[in-house]
């Protein structure tokens, strides 16, 4: 699957809010998707480091409309943890040497809501 088919859209609620602070994002996102593949899909889409996934299966809500009784269908959300403070990564070389890598991460998600 395409990263802009796994992330269908941005979950805006109070809750969804208040955890931007912490780095938590909250997506719909397709019911067959993974959480692996979600995370590349974040991290390939807004160029962030991801560092946790949670998904839940939310179940659609019995609707009425006059006489009819329908239903909501069923969709998947996932809440993203992403990297604040991407630092910069060290490692060893052959020769014993430490070399520093600086990836290019951003600390947030600016298209989130809509900014």
């Amino acid at each position: 699957m395409l990263p802009e088919e796994i992330i269908i859209a941005p979950v805006v609620t109070e809750k969804s809010n208040d955890q931007l602070q912490e780095g938590k994002y909250t997506f719909k996102v397709n019911k067959k998707a993974t959480k692996v593949e979600i995370a590349k899909a974040v991290e390939k889409l807004f160029e962030v480091k991801v560092l946790n996934v949670n998904t839940i299966n939310v179940r659609g809500k019995k609707k009425r409309v006059g006489y009819h009784v329908g239903k909501t269908s069923d969709w998947k959300k996932a809440i993203v943890t992403i990297d604040t403070n991407p630092s910069d990564e060290t490692y060893l070389t052959k020769g014993g040497k430490e070399v520093k890598a600086s990836k290019k991460y951003k600390d947030s998600i600016d298209e989130f809501m809509g900014a």
